[in-house]
């Protein structure tokens, strides 16, 4: 009763419009009263969880992001990808969905990966006259890539709430990632078929080769940047944290020397809106940790189990509602939040019936992405309606669109053909993980 008071406190405190940290404050001082915690104790324990490099990750991928974000970086990724797809009817649609997945490689973050993509290809995608409802729905549906295709701060988060490898975490989300991609360029194909969209002139033959190096050699310290950290984590040579470290010392030189896009008065900007940001993350991530534990003490997670199981103990239905909340959490609030929120409450009840924890991480992942697009909350949605200045009304029947024909089939797969998230776990890590 105690934790199902504090839930709706939660719910009703981010509805109201109150900060995720004092929101979740809300929810565990409802518990602490309720359950008649030691103060201190629970203080103590919420410090320990803090205390952990894997964390350290968070804050170097926002501050690399940052840095993308504002100098320049993500304008050679767009001109590169542009190359290839660019003179297709549907290829600025293409390009914004590929280089989402690019730049949430390396930021690992959707609104970053919104907000530096989003206010970039706005403008070429309105001048070649795509409606402003399908380039806002658009971007809104590409930038959870962010959340899916590695490294991804979420899926940090999701390995140390829930104790498993980061890197067998990051392997997990790579197919349904690409397939994400793959079928919102599909989709985005279909839709712009009878749409007026201008196609850029082609380039004159005797320029090509010149255009085609020039902007590939441009995009090549751009390019290094996934490739370096990818690289440095999958052959072992680096840990996530390390390689968001390296990733932060090569942007900086790039960003300011190479596409001098940043002075070093915007380097202490970011610097500063990193250090803001990160503050109110670990805030947020102190009270949900303090939470969860109290949720943990008290057996909720195997009471919720426990109730499922005593409804249906028919793994297809369960695994439904569970998908269920995971895209009602993922509509009411951001992917840290939800991440944090949903990892201590649903992996004992998915292990219960027999899913593994990696295989979870990537439904988690393909979930919360869906669930930030999602009508009527949709927060992402919402931020690319403001970076896009498109109402509502027009953005919601082109998203509906990407949902229901991109992401509830990649929802579905990941769900229920455990091969798509585990085949890579399995082939690169089979003596660390032993999946069923």
């Amino acid at each position: 009763m105690v934790a199902g008071i504090s839930v709706v406190i939660l719910i009703a405190a981010l509805l109201i419009g109150i900060p995720l940290p004092f929101a979740f404050a809300c929810a565990f001082m409802m518990l602490t009263v309720g359950y008649g915690y030691d103060i201190n104790f629970l203080m103590a324990a919420g410090y320990g969880q803090l205390n952990s490099v894997v964390l350290l990750a968070i804050p170097l991928f926002i501050l690399a992001g940052g840095i993308m974000e504002k100098g320049k970086i993500g304008g050679a990724l767009i001109g590169f990808v542009q190359l290839f797809v660019g003179r297709f009817k549907h290829g600025l649609g293409t390009v914004s969905v590929v280089t989402c997945a690019v730049f949430g490689a390396i930021s690992g973050s959707a609104a970053a990966t919104l907000s530096c993509i989003g206010s970039m290809m706005e403008p070429r995608l309105t001048e070649a006259g795509y409606p402003k409802g399908h380039t806002a729905a658009l971007l809104a549906a590409a930038c959870p890539l962010g959340l899916l295709i590695p490294p991804s701060t979420a899926q940090i988060l999701y390995a140390w709430s829930s104790a498993q490898s980061v890197l067998a975490c990051f392997l997990a989300t790579i197919i349904p990632g690409i397939m994400l991609a793959l079928l919102l360029c599909i989709v985005n194909y279909v839709c712009t078929r009878k749409m007026p969209i201008k196609i850029s002139e082609p380039v004159p033959k005797g320029e090509r080769v010149h255009y085609y190096v020039k902007n590939t050699v441009n995009a090549i310290p751009a390019l290094l940047m996934p490739v370096i950290i990818l690289g440095g984590i999958y052959s072992g040579i680096m840990t996530p944290t390390e390689s968001a470290a390296i990733s932060c010392l090569y942007a900086i030189p790039v960003a300011m020397f190479i596409y001098k896009g940043m002075t070093l008065k915007g380097l202490k900007e970011t610097l500063i809106d990193t250090s803001a940001s990160t503050g109110a993350v670990m805030v947020m991530f102190f009270m949900v940790m303090v939470f969860s534990k109290i949720l943990t003490m008290e057996n909720i997670p195997n009471k919720i189990a426990t109730g499922l199981l005593s409804l249906t103990d028919n793994y297809y239905l369960i695994l439904l509602m569970v998908n269920l909340f995971m895209i009602i959490i993922g509509m009411l609030m951001d992917d840290t939040s939800g991440i944090l929120l949903c990892t201590p409450l649903l992996v004992p009840i998915v292990t219960s019936i027999g899913v593994h924890p990696i295989h979870f991480a990537a439904i988690l992942g393909v979930n919360l992405g869906m669930g930030n697009v999602t009508p009527p909350t949709a927060p992402m949605l919402y931020m690319s309606g403001r970076v896009c200045k498109a109402k509502t009304d027009q953005m919601l029947k082109p998203i509906l669109i990407f949902i229901i024909f991109a992401y509830i089939p990649v929802l579905l797969l990941t769900t229920y053909v455990p091969a798509i998230a585990t085949t890579i776990p399995k082939w690169y890590m089979p003596k660390a993980f032993m999946l069923p």
